[in-house]
């Protein structure tokens, strides 16, 4: 399909938000929209046959993960380029037509993430830095008490207003429009990543194979933000540190990997903190429901 766009919705038990995303992605005119779903139970695969029954469900078998079900769906369509987003995600109007455009005049470009930012219009730092071990360490240990420690403002490029188009190392797997060439070279995402850095590694190999990456904010989306990850909100938190190590493993460079033995331990720490500045919040909250927020 020459110059089309598949939507590729990835869906957990998300069905409200799901209806959203898809009607956004159909008011956009995505050329076809797939719904790649987890092992949902909330009745997401009725209610979208019932409303849009021109859009593919394409069920995984179980809960594989974000980068594993979006896989699954990319390889459903031949479309020229692949539309990624989780369901909490609602497209403004235009911002389809801005990204294909970006990529259209911009060949040397794999993928363009759009701004992000949350139902108030709060911006969601979704363009950002390869963090090195150091600027790592720093910002997940103090981002989680001090957001505005210097480690975390590098790594979240702070210091930039984000109003503005250029390349940048990665951009948030919530939403993206890739090309297919660039997807299919590097494999699309690594499935051994359950559930974050999942884009982080995806757009490290893009760059590693000669591709750029780059945020354009004139095209805009909405995200709620943890729909589906709020359900099981410990195994989120230890599938987030899995993946950090992960990463970590196949991005240092051989000049560094003598630190990462250090590494190991101080990510089981971080683990151990965040889980107990959860539940410590969960408790002053008397059963109020807490949202997952993975720091990122």
């Amino acid at each position: 399909m020459n110059g089309a766009i598949a939507g590729v919705v990835v869906n957990y038990n998300a069905k409200e938000d799901l209806l959203s995303c898809v009607a956004s992605l159909l008011g956009e005119g995505a050329d076809i929209v797939i719904v790649a779903d987890n092992g949902s139970t909330d009745g997401s695969e009725a209610a979208l046959s019932a409303r849009y029954p021109e859009v593919k469900w394409a069920p995984t078998g179980a809960n594989l993960g974000y980068g594993a079900a979006a896989d699954i769906g990319a390889a459903l369509s031949d479309s020229t380029y692949l539309l990624v987003c989780n369901p909490d995600v609602v497209v403004e109007s235009g911002s389809v037509t801005i990204l294909r455009q970006f990529l259209e005049a911009r060949p040397d470009v794999a993928l363009v993430g759009p701004r992000i930012v949350d139902r108030t219009g709060k911006l969601y730092p979704s363009a950002r830095r390869f963090p090195d071990l150091l600027e790592a360490l720093g910002h997940g240990f103090l981002g989680q008490f001090w957001p505005g420690n210097p480690f975390s403002r590098r790594y979240r490029m702070n210091d930039w207003d984000h109003a503005s188009a250029r390349p940048v190392d990665w951009v948030s797997g919530a939403c993206f429009l890739a090309r297919r060439t660039a997807w299919e070279a590097v494999g699309g995402f690594d499935r051994a990543y359950f559930m974050y850095l999942e884009d982080v590694d995806l757009c490290w190999r893009l760059g590693r194979a000669g591709w750029a990456v780059a945020y354009e904010p004139a095209a805009q989306v909405v995200h709620v933000q943890g729909v589906s990850a709020d359900r099981h909100p410990y195994r989120m938190l230890l599938a987030h540190h899995v993946s950090m190590w992960r990463f970590a493993r196949r991005a240092t460079p051989a000049r560094r990997r003598w630190a990462l033995p250090l590494v190991l331990p101080g990510l089981a720490v971080r683990l151990v903190l965040t889980v107990a500045r959860r539940a410590l919040v969960g408790l002053l909250s008397r059963g109020r429901p807490v949202p997952v927020r993975a720091e990122r």
